[in-house]
Formats: C-alpha cells, structure tokens, sequence
C-alpha cells in the first residue's frame, strides 16, 4: 500500500537537521503559517529576502527585509524557504532559476484548517489514498496523484514541474465543453472562469449560475455578466442547505467563510437554486469548503452527472475526502487530477466526468 508514495522525510525534518543558514523568501499569510510551524519545530530563521521590487526597506516580524542580492553578498551557502504562492510564468521561472543556484523548499501549509502534511499523516489516512489512487481513470491522473502527495510531503518543486498541465489541455480532453452548457460556477470571482469556458464554446451557452460571496467581487462579477442572457448571479457562499454564514471578506480570491467574523452573507445550495433540474457542468473554488458544496449539490451530481471541475487544495483531507464523496454520490464517473501552472501544489484540481 502507497507504494507511489517515495517521500518519507519531511521538509520540516529536513529543515530542522540542516546546518546551513535559513532564509524565508517572500511576506505575508504563508510566511506567517511557516514560521509558526518553524516556531512549534525549533527550526532557526536566520533572515528574510523579498523581490526586489516589494523591499524599499521593510521589516517583517522583526526582520530586516533584504534583497536576494543583498543574502547572496553576505552568506556565501544558505538554504531558501518559499513563502509565497506563484501562479504566473514569468514569477515561476524565476523561482527555478533561485532552485538551481540555492536549496529551495516549498513547504506545504493548508490554505484553511490545521495541521502539516507528512507521511505519517499519510499513513493514517493510508486505505483511503490508496482507494483514490486505485479509482483514478488514467496513468498521468495516478502521477500527478503520486507527485502531488510527494512534492507536500517534501517541498521540492521539481514534482509540481513534473507534471503542470496547460489549462487549454484540460478543457479540450476532459471537460470538452459543448455549445449548449448549463454552467455552474462557485466562488465565481469576478467572472474568470465564465470567461474562460465561453472561450472554448465560442461564447454559446444554455444558462450560467454564478455565485460569489464576496461583495466587492460580486460588483466585478455583476459588471462582467451584465447585458448576458440566461445569467444568474447571486452574492451568495455555496454551501450544503440555503441559510446565512459569517463571512471574512478579503476582497480578492482569498474571502472565505470563517466562524470568527460578525459579517453575514446568504448560503444557498446548487440543489436549491436549480430546483434540481439538470446542471451539464459544476465547477468548485470556495475556499475550503468544497465538501459542503458538493453536499449542496448532491441531488444534480447523482442524478444527471455534470461534469465537475474541483479544487483539491484548500484542505490536507481535500486530496482523499472529495474524491471519495463524489465517487460516492455517483459512482459512474471517472476521475481525473490535474495540476496547472502554480507553486505549492494551488490548482490541483478534480475533474469528474462519464
């Protein structure tokens, strides 16, 4: 069992065995999620180093920003941290070019929830990776699953590199939209994705449900959409029941539900805003809390099939726990796992399809 598995040691142990000097590359909410875990780990920082462009003297919890310049002049051998989420060719590219002249890790720290990801924490949940593993419709899907799991457990970039799918390739070989799609989107943005598929049915479609919580994002959403036929736009979280949730707007793609804010906002379910009539494709990006979506939608996945387009990211569970409750609800679908350009393991999606 979990013999793709080959990474057994973690970035964490790694880090806390190596004598060289640490630097965290990059500031912000992932620097903050790894120095606690440096903190809880006894792991030493012996610095901070951003681009160029994002130093002009700052400090961060009580660090001197330097330039990668600056580190390079004054420590001759030092061990580089990514801190910061890449999505973008031109920031990817130059993150490897760092990779070749410095040890870099990426350790992986989940977007909402607790805990790390380590081979112990595969072990536990060993009987239900190996049944996605086994469940998985092709080859590249089993790779990509395998590298997926070793590049969190390891932080080392050349798995993600390994196996990055151009986007165009997923929507014409999997998703393969047609020209008369019933398209659901949670967690819509500003209309991205909507963009996106209409690229590839030539701007036809049947209808488009979108939903978005966050109201600054929604007025983007709203704006994009507007003048579109057969467009349904709701300033709502998806969610398992239609109710209201306490709400973090972050305004951008980071807002998500969070027990810790008084802001509410309307929660619907895809099964109630449908009335349980046919969806042809679902596509789910709401921050952690896919499960609920999908839950929300269980009706319209078990008894018409649409094609689902999933992030697996979000949570360390997310990885087993959504395959599993999808295959679950209908167990005639194939599953796909596709990762697409970005540094961690962001955009790891499922792909479920007949």
């Amino acid at each position: 069992m979990l013999s793709f598995i080959t990474e057994k040691q973690s970035c964490w142990d790694r880090l806390k065995n190596e004598q060289r000097p640490i630097f965290i590359y990059g500031m912000g909410d992932g620097a903050l999620k790894i120095m606690s875990v440096f903190k809880q780990k006894e792991i030493a920082v012996a610095g901070i180093f951003a681009s160029d462009d994002f130093v002009r003297g700052h400090s961060f919890e009580g660090y001197h920003v330097h330039k990668l310049s600056e580190v390079e002049e004054l420590v001759d051998d030092f061990v580089v941290v990514l801190a910061f989420a890449a999505g973008y060719q031109e920031i990817v590219d130059k993150i490897h070019s760092i990779a070749a002249q410095h040890t870099l890790y990426v350790p992986d720290v989940p977007v909402v929830g607790q805990g790390i990801f380590t081979y112990e924490y595969c072990l536990e949940n060993a009987e239900k990776l190996q049944k996605v593993y086994n469940s998985l419709a092709d080859d590249y899907s089993r790779k990509v699953y395998a590298n997926i799991i070793n590049f969190k457990i390891s932080g080392k970039i050349e798995y993600l590199s390994a196996v990055t799918t151009p986007k165009s390739d997923i929507y014409k070989k999997i998703i393969k939209p047609g020209l008369n799609e019933v398209y659901v989107d949670l967690g819509a943005y500003n209309g991205d994705t909507i963009k996106e598929l209409l690229e590839f049915t030539y701007g036809k479609y049947a209808s488009i449900y979108a939903l978005e919580p966050d109201r600054k994002n929604f007025k983007k959403l709203a704006k994009f959409v507007d003048g579109m036929s057969h467009v349904y736009a709701y300033n709502a979280a998806a969610w398992c029941v239609d109710g209201e949730l306490p709400f973090a707007a972050k305004s951008g793609r980071q807002s998500a539900i969070s027990a810790e804010s008084s802001n509410m906002v309307k929660a619907l379910s895809v099964d109630s805003i449908l009335g349980r009539k046919a969806a042809t494709i679902i596509k789910m990006d709401v921050e952690g809390f896919e499960r609920e979506a999908i839950w929300g939608a269980a009706q319209i996945i078990s008894h018409y099939s649409p094609k689902l387009m999933v992030s697996l990211y979000h949570r360390n569970e997310d990885i087993f726990e959504l395959p599993l409750l999808i295959k679950t609800l209908n167990p005639s679908y194939k599953l796909y796992i596709r990762h697409q350009l970005y540094i961690p393991a962001w955009e790891t999606n499922l792909y479920a399809t007949l």
